[in-house]
């Protein structure tokens, strides 16, 4: 079983910036493709960034060129580099795992953590 567990979220002005990580219990950790998603109230939850075991990237077009994902597979950590934030932002974010394995997708999710953005 894979536990992820988010910190670094808070409250922060617009234009301000946030450094969420991610730690994952897992052997396996550079095998995994890890993500960011995010849910504000009352909307589906929808992809921030991904990045795979081979460190391809992939971003959602509304955070293109403010946020950066990187990992550290030695210390099995993902991390989501926020800039530049806009209240939009706001959202419970949460940090996935992903692998497949004979054909068959596995998902983990962390709790979420909270990022408030506003003056």
């Amino acid at each position: 079983q894979v536990q992820l567990v988010e910190s670094g979220g808070g409250l922060v002005q617009p234009g301000g910036s946030l450094r969420l990580s991610c730690a994952a219990s897992v052997s396996s950790f550079s095998f995994y493709t890890m993500g960011w998603y995010r849910q504000a109230p009352g909307k589906q939850r929808d992809l921030v960034a991904t990045i795979t075991s081979g460190g391809t990237r992939n971003y959602a077009d509304s955070v293109k060129g403010r946020f950066t994902i990187s990992r550290d597979n030695a210390k099995n950590t993902v991390y989501l580099q926020m800039n530049s934030l806009k209240p939009e932002d706001t959202a419970v974010y949460y940090c996935n795992a992903r692998r497949i394995v004979t054909g068959f997708q596995y998902d983990y999710w962390g709790q979420g953590t909270q990022v408030t953005v506003s003056s």
